[in-house]
């Protein structure tokens, strides 16, 4: 059971002037994931929701949440990965909502004879350390019946992996919208991607600092329905979102389009976060990678549905015990 420890006013919003609107600062993973935080800046619907959001992009949730812990940013987009990693070593994160999630793949140098999972066996895998990706590298070697032993893991961040495997130095790649997309634009018949669909959705999430939302209990609550009214847009047209998010991410309308469906968005939280939690807590206490003396962390303490329940209760769906 959670307990709710703050307040939240909410109102009607309506117009405010540049004077009023209260300030914050975004830490944002520049990609499709992150459609409803661009659509909301793009639309306007921050401004109308009585914020003045300043947006410093990144290329990982990971650094997103550096950025917040570090004082650099007041809220994160972020995925699962570094969530849990942060409550492992006891940060005070306050995770105040889901808003998309979907399936990490892989992608593979069509001279490496890549066919299926068994396949990557001997081969050189690049993955993100620190995030869902690696967790999904962790998963697909399993699946294939491999371990970390099978293969060569090289750890690189996203943008460094097409060039990698244009110069011959990986295999293959584990990743993220739209890199995927962009090595087989870039490398056509010479990337082929492997079939892993299903095998493990990555979440993505707003997180602050729990002092943060203690102090700043509006500015939450406006940057949730923000993102509730850019989801509603999102969905209604759904078009005009692939050309908004197509242009702040530096994609192609056609290419993002293709993987479209790939994205669910929805602002909640539910059991589904609850569970892709504790699942990556888990591999973290298996595989040794969390700090000394961690356990599983109390999710009770993390998550907050105080903010979102207030403004929609129909979003908070959590019947597991966190």
């Amino acid at each position: 059971m959670f307990v709710l420890t703050a307040s939240f006013l909410f109102a009607t919003p309506q117009r405010a002037t540049a004077e009023e609107l209260l300030k914050a600062r975004l830490a944002q993973n520049l990609g499709p994931i992150s459609g409803l935080t661009i659509v909301a800046n793009a639309k306007g619907i921050f401004a109308r929701q009585g914020l003045d959001i300043s947006v410093s992009n990144f290329t990982s949730g990971k650094q997103c949440l550096d950025t917040v812990l570090g004082g650099g940013a007041d809220i994160a987009t972020t995925a699962e990965a570094p969530v849990t990693a942060a409550a492992m070593a006891q940060q005070p994160i306050a995770f105040v909502a889901g808003m998309e999630y979907s399936d990490l793949k892989t992608m593979t140098a069509a001279s490496a004879g890549i066919k299926t999972k068994a396949d990557l066996r001997g081969k050189r895998i690049a993955f993100t350390a620190g995030t869902g990706s690696e967790v999904y590298t962790s998963v697909l070697l399993k699946a294939a019946g491999l371990t970390s032993k099978d293969v060569t893991l090289v750890n690189l961040r996203p943008q460094e992996m097409l060039p990698a495997m244009a110069a011959g130095s990986i295999d293959a790649f584990d990743t993220w919208e739209p890199h995927v997309a962009n090595a087989k634009k870039a490398l056509g018949e010479g990337a082929i991607p492997l079939e892993t669909k299903g095998l493990y959705s990555e979440t993505f999430n707003i997180v602050v600092t729990q002092s943060y939302l203690a102090a700043n209990p509006a500015i939450v609550s406006k940057f949730l329905a923000s993102l509730i009214e850019a989801e509603g847009w999102l969905k209604a047209h759904p078009d005009d979102a692939i050309d908004v998010i197509a242009t702040a991410t530096g994609m192609k309308r056609d290419e993002l389009a293709s993987i479209w469906p790939d994205y669910v968005y929805r602002v909640r939280l539910d059991d589904r976060i609850l569970t892709t939690l504790k699942t990556h807590a888990a591999w973290r206490l298996e595989t040794g990678n969390h700090p000394p003396g961690a356990s599983m962390p109390d999710f009770s303490r993390v998550l907050v549905t105080a903010p979102l329940k207030t403004l929609d209760p129909a979003r908070v769906t959590l019947e597991a015990r966190p």
